[in-house]
């Protein structure tokens, strides 16, 4: 009798930790669908989250304040400051708003928090220039010995060569969408955040030769800038058309999750594909422009500085003539 009391128990227990691993891989599922009231003030601030934005946000303004103080005729431009707040906000936005709170209920919204992660997020900080300040603030030992070093690193030479970089964000994009991650990251929250920090990665290392702004061991031109990100959005498309076309839901975690609102799994996958490809393009399509808009101003300060080096010499050969008309009518 005891020896079925105790297998009674065992099972009961093992059933409810069972059920309570369900529950907390899925989630605590909101009673409704999400409104703008619910994105803009329902947040959740995660400390593992809150508190490093809050250390990096800190952490800028401090050393902003230095070089400032001790280059006041070349402080550290407002719109990199800028650029770099608006980056953090992003993340904020992305992953304590109440996004995050739909992210693992429907598709869509979660495809929303990836592109302010890849689109959005990385390449404000990329503009930011996060490593000019580092080396800016930093004493010189510490440049040269830790700083720099790292910088012309095999492994940093390596993952920001443009073609891997490149190709490295198209393989992040295509292998967490079409494999078992995806769910996986959808049902272990752990597995989950480490998907947003490889996101989050994978746009810096991407946006990071497009950006131009801090030192790279591989410099690229400005049409050569254009044509890198140019080349990135028919892969953004592509992905996007095969998660629009699919015939049957992708994730068995959307499939299995029971809410009594909202669209059903498959028509919620569509609206994600249709984000991904009309977002995701309107971003890539704005970021060329910027990047050609830069080409050209890039341009007209070259041209400006040959046209003031030619008149310069110009002006010292006529020097030299007049002199030398002088002496010869003496």
């Amino acid at each position: 009798m005891r020896g079925v009391v105790q297998r009674a128990l065992v099972a009961a227990l093992a059933g409810i930790a069972f059920a309570a691993d369900r529950a907390e891989a899925h989630g605590v599922t909101p009673v409704g669908p999400p409104d703008f009231l619910t994105f803009a003030f329902d947040w959740s601030f995660e400390p593992t989250i809150a508190l490093p934005l809050l250390v990096a946000a800190v952490l800028w303004r401090v050393a902003v304040g230095r070089v400032n103080s001790a280059h006041p005729l070349n402080p550290v431009p407002r719109v990199r400051s800028a650029a770099f707040y608006a980056g953090l906000l992003a993340i904020a936005v992305a992953l304590m708003s109440g996004i995050e709170r739909y992210d693992t209920t429907l598709f869509s919204v979660h495809m929303v928090q990836h592109i302010l992660l890849t689109l959005v997020a990385a390449p404000l900080l990329a503009l930011s220039g996060p490593i000019t300040l580092l080396l800016r603030v930093s004493p010189p030992d510490v440049r040269r010995r830790w700083i720099l070093p790292i910088l012309h690193s095999r492994v940093v030479r390596a993952v920001s060569f443009p073609v891997v970089a490149w190709v490295l964000f198209a393989a992040v994009m295509w292998g967490t969408h079409f494999s078992p991650v995806f769910d996986a990251a959808l049902e272990n929250p752990l597995i989950h955040d480490l998907e947003h920090a490889v996101y989050l990665i994978a746009g810096l290392l991407f946006w990071w030769p497009a950006a131009g702004v801090d030192p790279s061991p591989w410099r690229l031109s400005h049409p050569v800038r254009a044509l890198y990100v140019f080349l990135q959005m028919p892969q953004n498309t592509f992905l996007a058309v095969a998660v629009l076309s699919a015939s049957a839901p992708l994730y068995r975690h959307y499939t299995t999750l029971v809410r009594a609102w909202g669209p059903t799994p498959l028509a919620d996958q569509q609206t994600a594909g249709g984000i991904m490809w009309l977002v995701g393009d309107l971003i890539f399509l704005g970021s060329i422009l910027l990047l050609v808009f830069a080409w050209m101003r890039h341009e007209e300060r070259t041209t400006a500085q040959s046209d003031r080096r030619a008149n310069a010499a110009l002006a010292a050969i006529r020097e030299r003539e007049a002199r030398l008309a002088e002496r010869g009518q003496r």
